[in-house]
């Protein structure tokens, strides 16, 4: 949760980040765990909705697409960004109408599409003409919001790398969907993942302005929504804009938009990463050249993946607290040498069954974790589920 963004919990919660409440959740569940707290998701979607009150937040399944998460999300009000056949399936298996999701991949297989339908999943994201050819058998199904590439070097990772047709390109792309016979809802975009200011937003923003117009006037289609993506940023190791501050500009630009235009976006670090923490135990130790390394039961190869594939890098602590503080080096468990998770933290001298905990570990830590080695993924257990209903805890399995 972050401090200048959230609220404190409600008194009719329990706070799971607690030392007291991981050790009870450690004793009943095992290690590894990540704990999901249902209440701190309410609080980073309340607090991203009041940053853009006119724009309606599709959570984005990707970074922790977990029931409680998915769940909590749709009893604020939000919606759902899908972007596989195995996310399609997983919101109609929560009994989630195909109407309050859209289907944002710009590259998908004709089963994929068939599969969205099959589920009324009607809104599809493309972004070349070779995209376009593919729904043309589902024309009269089938809406596509065309996605523009706005490269920005300074978010961790540049979305508009991999995807997007260039600006100058978009009102010829629209042309060729309009000749197929196919429905342009609109346009989208993403800047990219945690993205350091919101000045790449409001470029993207005005230029879309600017195409949806140009697109309008020649009739290309009902352009009637702006899809404006995720890459809202939360606190890691260093702090990160507010959210209020970082979506003020956002909103000025977004004034500027007709008002026919429907403003969507697709949240998923901002409301799944600082709702999650990770917990490790030390499972054995060694001194080599005058360190300490402690060897967890988690790692590289589990919920840390996301040091490796999102560039993260989560604030790690030690539930035992006690002087001296030593330069000791984490690692995760395989027999891999690269399964390393920090060197040269300060930690008091740890034991075996000792716990480790890493905050923010919400966002694309489980999700990519495999079970290398066969090393088991963490158990998910998720806390506040149900309003009014305190403390209570559930695992996730599915």
């Amino acid at each position: 949760m972050t401090s200048r963004s959230a609220r404190a919990l409600r008194s009719d919660f329990i706070d799971p980040f607690v030392s007291r409440e991981i050790r009870r959740l450690v004793k009943a569940f095992g290690s590894p765990l990540l704990i999901v707290d249902c209440e701190r998701v309410r609080t980073q979607y309340r607090a991203l909705r009041a940053a853009l009150p006119e724009v309606d937040l599709y959570y984005a399944l990707k970074p922790l697409p977990h029931p409680a998460v998915v769940q909590t999300v749709l009893e604020e009000g939000g919606f759902l960004d899908l972007a596989t056949t195995g996310e399609v399936e997983l919101a109609a298996k929560l009994g989630v109408d195909g109407d309050r999701c859209i289907h944002t991949h710009p590259i998908k297989r004709d089963q994929d599409i068939r599969a969205a339908l099959a589920r009324d999943v009607r809104i599809f994201v493309a972004d070349n003409p070779d995209e376009l050819v593919k729904f043309v058998p589902y024309a009269k199904q089938a809406q596509v919001l065309l996605r523009v590439s706005f490269r920005a070097p300074g978010a961790v990772s540049d979305l508009s790398r991999k995807f997007g047709c260039d600006p100058e390109a978009l009102l010829p792309l629209a042309r060729r969907a309009r000749d197929l016979g196919l429905c342009v809802k609109g346009l989208s975009f993403h800047v990219g993942s945690q993205a350091p200011d919101p000045g790449k937003h409001v470029e993207a923003i005005e230029v879309c302005t600017a195409l949806l117009a140009a697109a309008r006037r020649e009739r290309l289609g009902p352009l009637d929504t702006l899809d404006i993506g995720g890459g809202f940023p939360i606190d890691y190791r260093q702090r990160a804009t507010s959210i209020g501050y970082f979506c003020d500009p956002l909103r000025k630009a977004l004034a500027r938009l007709p008002k026919r235009v429907r403003v969507i976006a697709e949240p998923g670090r901002f409301i799944a990463g600082p709702s999650a923490i990770g917990v490790a135990s030390v499972m054995g130790r060694a001194q080599r050249e005058g360190h300490w390394w402690y060897y967890l039961d988690d790692g590289l190869y589990g919920s840390f993946s996301g040091q490796l594939f999102d560039h993260a890098r989560y604030p790690l602590e030690s539930l035992r607290r006690g002087k001296p503080l030593e330069p000791a080096v984490l690692a995760g468990p395989t027999c891999d040498s690269i399964d390393v998770i920090a060197e040269n933290l300060l930690l008091p001298h740890l034991d075996t069954g000792d716990l480790i905990i890493g905050r923010a570990m919400g966002a694309y830590t489980w999700a990519s974790a495999s079970e290398f080695n066969f090393f088991p993924k963490a158990k998910v257990v998720s806390v506040n589920q149900f309003p009014g209903d305190r403390g209570r805890v559930l695992p996730i399995e599915y």
